[in-house]
């Protein structure tokens, strides 16, 4: 979790603990005033009943008079048991094997609560003003600000931490121009995916600064690893800025460790194995900061995900190099932009051009890549060009294999492919496949899917130089997807010769930028098989 804390916290207590109130009649004599003249003539029998009075009170029975006050001692507070759903944060007063909120089976985890006067807040910690104490706070009376006044004097072109090189451009791309002062950001994704080594290089690019700004001091916390541990991996990464590094479980001390540097950033690797002391619960689970599954993902009740500015998510095959860093969430920008790495000895790599992890290098006229067409997809603002892959295999019917692409998708593509197309695929088993594990999501590459299977069944490949756009109708018709523009042109950029594209998206497309690819738009699939696979057959 990355935390740019420039801007302080509210400054009004977020909780008040009143006293408890007990009414009760007691019939007491009541000392009388020392200065006094008492009946008797003499104050010391008057000393005695209050000397006497005072002690009595303190040990909480007091005789004076007719009348008896009875103090009782404050019991400790007992704990109260409760059985909370790791899953949604549903609670019950006795165990139950499947969650009745979610439908969970085996969530419903034991937790401990204590049933004293006082109770620990989590911001008790905010209270003790250590969080105040080097945080700016705003100065003057809090009120209600006009939009204009608000903006007034502020530059958004350098309002945002910049992240200068390669490497900070492709994760600027997915904040949305740089970071946030004062933002919360909260990085996701499976164990080993490589996020303590983005967290890393991000560090160093803030504490480097650049020629623009100045260095601030940045401070890496670790829960999970030995400050020696983080050294070794910035030795291995080649790291030399000036970050400073600490290693603590406790929030508490973890702000009161680095409150004197005021750092420019601060950050938690990893946000599930800190705690707030006087909560109960283990670290990352739902009663403390927020819940983290093995896995990466944010579940249960999603606290944290929406406490949080930014929420990113890493992802990435176990056995390849790239990564990718998605935005799911963000405040300061879109949260549909999309940056891509590859994960190398000397640490994560901005890719340039992101279609070459999902292309494989082909031979024209070769039987044995028979199958393979190329489509273009969107993803944020970035254009991919991905590689589908088709196999028809005869004799095994009704078997249907898919990786990468939705079932459903794949059966209606197949079922169009039969009735409007003419081919008998209802005699061979199909299997198709995205390169990479790219998850294929949006309907522009139904058509590319519809080509490979039409390559594979007939057995002639399709050249390497021919991209595929549309998505495919019932009716075996040919739709529009949208920014067809913006994915012809990235084809035209990458050199190929050819496009396939809907009819209508044929006359809305101008010439400018498109004179070394030309442009084939077809109304059905009929169209297309003629095009492109009779063509290839004249050949």
């Amino acid at each position: 979790m990355l935390s740019f804390s420039v801007s302080g916290f509210p400054p009004f207590p977020l909780r008040r603990a009143y006293p408890r109130r007990v009414s009760a009649s007691f019939d007491i004599d009541t000392p009388q005033d020392p200065n006094s003249v008492n009946p008797n003539g003499s104050n010391a029998k008057f000393e005695e009943e209050e000397e006497e009075f005072r002690k009595g009170k303190e040990r909480g029975r007091v005789i004076g008079g007719g009348g008896v006050f009875i103090g009782r001692k404050k019991k400790a507070g007992k704990e109260k048991v409760q059985w909370v759903c790791c899953n949604c944060g549903y609670s019950a007063g006795q165990w139950w094997g499947m969650c009745r909120s979610c439908s969970v089976s085996g969530t419903m985890k034991e937790a401990k609560f204590s049933d004293a006067d006082t109770v620990v807040s989590g911001f008790s910690v905010l209270e003790d003003g250590v969080v105040g104490s080097w945080l700016p706070q705003q100065e003057g009376e809090m009120r209600p600000l006009r939009l204009t006044e608000v903006n007034k004097g502020l530059d958004h072109h350098h309002w945002r931490i910049p992240l200068s090189g390669p490497f900070g451009d492709e994760v600027s791309r997915v904040f949305g121009g740089g970071l946030v002062p004062g933002s919360l950001t909260l990085i996701g994704g499976d164990p080993g995916v490589g996020k303590s080594t983005l967290l890393l290089q991000i560090a160093a690019i803030i504490a480097k600064g650049d020629s623009d700004g100045e260095a601030c001091p940045v401070v890496y916390v670790s829960g999970e690893e030995s400050v020696e541990q983080i050294g070794n991996r910035a030795d291995r990464l080649r790291i030399e800025s000036d970050i400073y590094l600490y290693s603590s479980n406790d929030v508490e001390d973890i702000l009161k460790k680095v409150q004197y540097l005021s750092p420019g950033a601060l950050i938690v690797d990893s946000i599930q194995t800190v705690y707030l002391k006087g909560i109960m619960g283990s670290p990352g689970g739902i009663m403390q900061i927020g819940h983290v599954t093995k896995s990466g993902d944010i579940a249960g009740p999603r606290v944290l995900e929406h406490i949080v500015d930014v929420v990113l998510y890493m992802e990435g095959e176990k056995y390849s190099s790239h990564r990718m860093l998605r935005a799911v969430k963000n405040r300061f920008g879109s949260a549909d932009e999309l940056g891509v790495f590859e994960m190398s000895h000397s640490g994560l790599q901005a890719v340039s051009n992101a279609s070459e992890m999902f292309l494989s290098e082909q031979l024209l006229d070769s039987e044995i890549l028979a199958g393979l067409a190329v489509a273009v997809i969107m993803d944020g603002s970035r254009t991919f060009l991905i590689e589908i892959q088709a196999l028809c295999l005869s004799g095994s019917t009704g078997s249907r294999q898919v990786n990468g692409i939705q079932q459903k998708r794949a059966d209606m593509i197949i079922s169009v492919l039969i009735k409007q197309a003419g081919l008998r695929l209802q005699e061979h088993a199909v299997f198709l496949n995205v390169v990479s594990g790219l998850a294929l999501t949006e309907t522009a590459g139904d058509l590319a899917i519809a080509a490979a299977i039409c390559s594979s069944c007939l057995e002639i490949p399709i050249p390497n130089d021919i991209a595929f756009i549309g998505e495919i109708g019932l009716g075996g018709e040919l739709r529009m997807v949208p920014r067809m523009e913006k994915r012809v042109y990235t084809v035209a950029k990458l050199g190929y010769r050819m496009c396939i594209v809907p009819k209508v998206a044929e006359k809305a497309l101008g010439t400018e930028g498109l004179e070394k690819m030309e442009v084939v738009g077809c109304r059905n699939l009929k169209e297309v098989i003629n095009t492109v696979f009779l063509n290839i057959m004249r050949r």
